[in-house]
């Protein structure tokens, strides 16, 4: 009830801000000298050229006068050197804030942000403490700025096209393959010719069905998507206002029953903020977002289904035309049915299909997930000169409240089997066998009930002065933490630090930065809850030296090193775990029949030592421009370890400390792994304008290598040993091609995994005992957890009067991806795909590409080897924009201060030797294209 009443007065705080009259800018606007752009880095703003290294930011609200963006992070890693798209230099999740709070990245769109920020280092993420010992993303939403009342619009329409689908086979190529599928295990055909003949005709689908689930029948070419977007600023020295207004529709691809009314998704966003000058010594700021997303479905998995559903088995639909004439029981069945599908039709099914992805939309009934999201932040600023020059206090508090839930009617419903006239060439439905009732009781039911809500506060002294032009100190001094409270989650996620910054530099020429942080953690013992995180950074800035001061070529030069410890709990899986546990939940013993005591186990030792893990780095870094800002550049080179990371290590203890059965285990948890990172990052930019053409373009890239340097483990082979291999590293079998003939399989060492027969795959002995097992893996690759290896971007701009081109593209090598979901893997009674047709033959031995069919069980083929190992290298051209300045059109007395039309397209372009694969999703709805069109005015 306090959120919502918070809420209430936000909102009317800002619906009278707009009426305050606007006053000089003088003074307030921040300057765009090169340099002087404020970055906001941990808990205050500084000025681009005197931020330390292992920082980088992207301007998102210039950007978008060129690049239409449809999510907040999107296509970062073409923008930010260090960062990949999953991680910043490998590590993992990072803590992402908005507005200094923690959320989510869809908490915000890019028309509401101004800047993101990507803090990398151990001295840029210092002061956020724990949590954000892998890298902090800071999004900062546009604040309202003195001047006159600007109101902007955007308005977008697009069309999202599928990129692929994927491809199965038809009922009679199934049936064909099926049959030497059953040949091969030694087994009889079958499906007879006729049969499959009849399935191949496909002169009665509804008698001798072959589903497409990807056909025409079912899904459109392509599905809408619009957007709108209100902002309304201003305000004077007193106080200035901030309000944005969205709405977001999308369709769905599916486009029959429910489906095709209740595919859609709508989302509609309110934020506002008011910063109020109180008066010469305090200020304060009030903000409030509210984010209000339905989105409708049908109480199907349709995408997951065309996945495993074999095209023959049911017809969707069975025509009443026809149903046997005069056949009173066929009829009577027919016109008891609540669900006849365009007056023609009735729902299909069989006695195993009685609910499929068809009837269910048809009749299932809809459902709609509905989430609701209320983020309020205030905050206060005291400035103390009168107390000391440059000191000032900032206090800040925030409650996000998010919950979701689902409304569904969840309708039964009947299907019919038909049974078909036996006669050659006739194709009437002599009988129905009817599975299931109709029923639509007109009940809602709600379901999957969620909530989380975040507490997060702040309070900092800063101090910032300067003494004769030339000594520049800072220094903050603060308390930091939220809490975390989530739904069926007994305990909450928090965070709780103080941060000490002290800064100094001289001239702009000398920098050291320390920042600390002492931590707490309730997941470790008393006596080890608390850490102190020490870090430094240096910087030098060559250019103001004089024997660089004269160069013409470079504007700008600087050195900066980094070197730190970070205690973090990020990677300790669950609380408690330093306890050692017993339970009565375990087996029962009986020393006589009929009787039995139930047994008391263990779970765990007790570790009262546990502590923190560290991330321990150093790291070093240049940035500078040259000839007149023509060209600008930055690189950073880091080593960092993460030690000390909490285990449960069987190999270190006797094997008494462990038991079959019962279940039972007395070895603690202990910290003990190591993981090690080493790479660089890097950016160049050029920037030019020739008389009435402009141009930018921008270089940037990361690569990192990750290793295990510590691990407890026990192999009977060195090759086996995870410790010096990548963090993602990929284990599996060496292939050595088909089986030939029984007498190949007869002089190869044994498989382990299951009976073989020619086509099979046949693996390398690594350790040569004669045996195919476990101990034969190897390492195969990386597996880019973390993000490609190494990611590259570009992004070019150019501009010609009032015409600009704008083009991003990524580049990701150095990954490997395993072929393994259920497209690939094809066995048993699955459905078959495209792929099987390079199967293992007699006749094909020496070209297949894939194994021999089976209608059994293929654990030998199917697991982890080099057989279906592929390189995840690709280039993607992820935007083009081609935009044109409207606003010389508008006249001199002119309402609409400024015009603008754009087209772009998203995703358009895929470049690599596996792209079918890394386009093709398998049970999930495709990949899409977008193409839009967009308008936008200032008012």
């Amino acid at each position: 009830m306090n959120q919502i009443k918070a809420l209430i007065a936000a909102a009317a705080l800002m619906s009278i801000a707009p009426v305050l009259q606007a006053q000089d800018t003088s003074g307030i606007m921040i300057s765009n000298a090169p340099g002087n752009e404020k970055v906001q880095v941990a808990f205050r703003k500084l000025n681009k050229k005197d931020v330390l290294g292992n920082v980088g930011v992207v301007d998102v609200s210039s950007q978008m006068t060129q690049n239409y963006m449809i999510s907040s992070l999107e296509n970062m890693e073409g923008w930010v050197n260090g960062f990949n798209g999953n991680s910043m230099w490998g590590m993992g999740s990072y803590l992402l804030v908005i507005d200094g709070v923690p959320r989510e990245a869809g908490n915000v769109l890019p028309t509401e942000i101004e800047q993101v920020s990507f803090l990398k280092g151990v001295n840029a993420v210092a002061l956020y403490g724990s949590r954000a010992a892998k890298g902090v993303v800071y999004i900062t939403t546009k604040r309202g700025k003195a001047g006159a009342q600007r109101i902007d619009v955007r308005v977008n329409g697009g069309i999202n096209v599928p990129k692929a689908y994927p491809e199965y086979l038809g009922s009679a190529e199934y049936m064909g393959l099926y049959n030497e599928a059953r040949r091969n295990d030694g087994l009889p055909e079958l499906y007879s010719a006729e049969t499959i003949s009849q399935y191949a005709s496909g002169k009665n689908p509804f008698r001798y069905p072959n589903v497409d689930y990807y056909s025409d029948s079912y899904l459109r070419k392509y599905f809408s998507r619009y957007d709108a977007t209100a902002e309304i600023s201003g305000g004077n020295d007193k106080a200035r206002y901030y309000t944005n207004i969205g709405y977001q529709t999308s369709g769905s691809l599916l486009n029959f029953g429910e489906a095709r009314e209740n595919g859609k998704s709508d989302r509609l966003n309110l934020r506002g903020n008011v910063d109020v000058n109180l008066n010469d010594y305090i200020s304060c700021n009030v903000d409030a977002t509210a984010i209000f997303y339905t989105g409708r479905g049908v109480n199907t998995d349709y995408w997951g289904s065309a996945a495993t559903l074999r095209p023959y088995r049911f017809s969707p639909l069975i025509p009443l035309d026809m149903l046997k004439p005069g056949d009173e029981a066929i009829s009577l069945l027919a016109k008891n049915s609540n669900h006849i599908i365009d007056g023609k039709y009735l729902l299909g099914g069989t006695q195993l299909d009685q609910t499929n992805p068809f009837a269910a939309i048809y009749a299932g009934g809809n459902n709609r997930y509905i989430s609701r999201q209320f983020q309020f932040n205030t905050g206060v600023n005291a400035d103390l000169r009168n107390l000391l020059k440059g000191l000032s206090f900032r206090a800040t508090f925030a409650v996000d409240y998010n919950t979701s839930y689902n409304l569904s009617y969840n309708n039964n419903y009947a299907v019919y089997a038909p049974t078909w006239s036996t006669d050659p060439g006739t194709d009437i439905i002599t009988g129905l066998t009817q599975y299931g009732q109709d029923a639509t009781s007109g009940v809602q039911n709600v379901s999957n009930s969620w909530y989380r809500q975040t507490i997060a506060a702040t309070g900092q002294f800063n101090y910032v002065n300067t003494i004769r032009d030339k000594h520049h100190l800072s220094a903050i001094l603060l308390v930091n933490g939220f809490q975390q409270s989530e739904s069926a989650v007994y305990h909450r996620t928090s965070n709780a630090n103080l941060g000490l910054q002290l800064g100094y530099n001289f001239s702009n020429t000398y920098y050291i930065d320390f920042s600390s942080a002492l931590v707490h953690s309730a997941k470790l013992p008393e006596g080890n809850r608390n850490a102190f995180s020490p870090t430094v950074s240096l910087g030098w800035r060559l250019s103001n030296e004089g024997f660089l001061r004269n160069a013409g070529a470079i504007d700008d030069l600087r050195l900066t090193a980094s070197a730190g410890v970070l205690h973090t709990d990020l990677d300790i899986s669950a609380y408690y775990l330093y306890q050692g546990i017993y339970t009565t939940q375990g087996s029962w013993f009986g020393w006589k029949d009929g009787t039995g005591v139930q047994a008391t186990e263990s779970r765990r030792g007790a570790n009262p030592d546990m502590r923190f893990p560290k991330r321990e780095e150093i790291s070093i870094g240049i940035d500078g421009s040259f000839f007149h800002q023509l060209i600008k550049a930055e690189g950073n080179f880091f080593v960092n370890k993460l030690t000390g990371n909490i285990i449960q290590p069987e190999v270190l203890y006797p094997s008494y400390f462990t038991t079959g059965f019962p279940s039972s285990s007395f070895i603690p948890y202990i910290n003990y792994n190591d993981d090690k990172r080493v790479g660089f990052d890097f950016s160049v930019s050029f920037n030019k304008k020739m008389r009435n053409v402009s141009y930018s373009i921008g270089v940037v890239g990361t690569y990192y290598k990750t290793t295990a340097t510590k691990r407890a483990e026990i192999y009977a082979d060195d090759y086996q040993y995870r410790q010096g291999k990548p963090l993602d590293a990929i284990w599996g079998l060496q292939s050595q091609g088909f089986f030939r003939d029984a007498d190949d399989i007869a002089k190869s060492p044994t498989q382990a995994f299951g009976q073989v027969k020619p086509g099979d795959i046949k693996y390398k002995d690594q350790n040569g005992d004669g045996v195919i097992d476990a101990r034969d893996e190897v390492y195969l690759g990386r597996g880019g957890w973390f993000g490609a290896p190494l990611t590259l971007g570009l992004n070019l701009g150019v501009k010609w009067k009032n015409l600009s081109v704008f083009a991003l593209g990524v580049a990701r090598y150095g990954a490997y991806g395993m072929k393994n979901n259920s497209w690939f893997w094809v066995d048993g009674e699955d459905k078959y795909s495209a792929v099987v047709r390079d199967r293992w033959t007699e006749e094909t031995a020496s070209t297949a590409k894939y194994p021999r069919l089976t209608t059994f069980n293929s654990d030998n083929n199917f697991r982890s080897s080099d057989f279906w190992l592929y390189k995840t290298n690709r280039v993607d051209l992820a935007k083009v924009q081609l935009s044109y300045d409207l606003s010389s059109c508008l006249g001199k007395k002119k309402v609409v201060k400024e015009l603008g039309a754009y087209v772009s397209a998203f995703n358009l372009l895929t470049i690599s030797a596996e792209r079918k694969t890394l386009e093709m999703n398998i049970g999930s709805a495709p990949q899409t294209r977008l193409y839009n069109v967009g308008i936008k005015g200032s008012f």
